[in-house]
């Protein structure tokens, strides 16, 4: 029995990979823009809840299969000094979350600290200099990626050598 681990950079400007065996699949996160609710005119971006649904559908379905699923998820930031950025996290956590639950997607979340462990050098500091690491370690371990946002592909990579 094999197994498809899921790994979500959660947000508008996440990603999501699924590693199926031998098959690895890396998306950004489906997003749309449409107007905000507040009274402010301004545009938000929400994730596309009926793209996010098609592509976890057309990676992870399993007819007559054994495969199990699993989704590791990166807990959201929530900062109250960063109110739009922690509101859009939010956001997007609940679509992903109606998703998983709507196709029974068994998931967990992990802060980026746990994943990042296993990966990257204790001395990288900064947001920066940990995308470019991280981009680095999932190029090596998946030479056929070509990305600019491997914390997806690293947070699966994790889920899979966990066993989770």
């Amino acid at each position: 029995m094999s197994k498809i681990y899921i790994g979500i950079d959660n947000g508008v400007t996440g990603s999501i990979t699924i590693i199926k065996s031998k098959e690895i699949i890396h998306a950004c996160m489906p997003v749309r823009k449409e107007q905000s609710y507040t009274k402010k005119k301004q545009n938000i971006s929400r994730i596309d809840v009926v793209k996010l649904k098609k592509l976890f559908w057309n990676s992870c379905r399993m007819p007559n299969s054994n495969r199990e699923r699993f989704c590791l998820l990166e807990r959201p930031m929530i900062n109250p000094g960063r109110w739009k950025a922690s509101m859009s996290a939010i956001r997007a956590l609940e679509a992903t979350l109606i998703v998983l639950e709507e196709l029974n997607i068994p998931y967990q979340y992990c802060d980026s600290k746990e994943w990042q462990k296993m990966f990257l050098p204790n001395e990288i500091k900064g947001s920066i200099d940990l995308k470019k690491v991280a981009i680095d370690v999932a190029r090596r371990l998946f030479p056929k990626i070509k990305t600019k946002d491997a914390d997806s592909i690293l947070i699966a990579e994790y889920a899979r050598r966990k066993r989770f």
